[in-house]
């Protein structure tokens, strides 16, 4: 699919857009870009199919919409700052545990909107190309504040590849909690349930354990021809 530009909806009243994105988010999240169907979108909202096509175009207009609806609505509840001090003078442990916190909250959080995380595992599934052309301007500066978290901590032993293997390995271990759900369900009866204090304790490991090793690199000269 390549991602299409977002028609302007001027005319769609706020209510029916908003069930409208809504709806959409439910339906791709559950059953991906490629399987979902507009006819299902406008069941869920209670709205003409007509309204889709008139106001989008079509499904991919309709899903770069949905994209970006829900990134920002779950930046907007769990920004990377969140619970940090207004006066910026934070440290790099205190801004790696509110990253990984709104993070973790994002992908697992089963309120409303919930819908965003797992759109998001869809992506990585199955691309559609949609991270690439629509959320530079929205991913990058979440990404750019993790690198530089990240290259604090490591202090002088922050090499650009050790700042891009624990930036990957820190989302990758809150990754892991949406991709794998359903084998802990069988590995941890028990452990899969997604109230705020399991979150909370997902995220302070995350946390806890990425400090952990970065405070090793840092202590350590490392060996091989890699520099590791």
């Amino acid at each position: 699919m390549k991602p299409a530009t977002v028609a302007p909806t001027q005319t769609l009243s706020p209510e029916t857009g908003d069930r409208l994105l809504n709806a959409a988010g439910e339906v791709f999240a559950e059953f991906g870009f490629r399987r979902a169907t507009v006819r299902d979108i406008c069941a869920r909202a209670g709205a003409n199919v007509a309204a889709v096509n008139y106001h989008w175009g079509d499904k991919a207009a309709l899903y770069a919409a949905v994209v970006k609806h829900g990134f920002a609505l779950a930046l907007q509840k769990y920004p990377p700052d969140m619970g940090l001090p207004p006066d910026g003078g934070a440290t790099a442990q205190q801004r790696l545990r509110a990253f990984v916190r709104s993070f973790v909250f994002r992908l697992l959080e089963p309120g409303p909107h919930a819908w965003h995380g797992r759109l998001m595992m869809w992506e990585m599934i199955e691309p559609t190309g949609m991270l690439g052309e629509l959320f530079p301007q929205m991913i990058r500066p979440v990404y750019e504040r993790l690198k530089s978290i990240v290259t604090d901590l490591l202090g002088p032993q922050a090499t650009p590849d050790r700042v891009k293997l624990a930036c990957a390995s820190a989302l990758g271990q809150c990754v892991f909690y949406r991709v794998g759900a359903p084998l802990l369900a069988y590995l941890q009866p028990g452990t899969d349930n997604t109230s705020p204090d399991r979150i909370e304790a997902i995220a302070e490991h995350v946390t806890r354990l990425t400090i952990a090793g970065l405070r090793g690199y840092a202590n350590s000269t490392g060996e091989g021809a890699s520099g590791w």
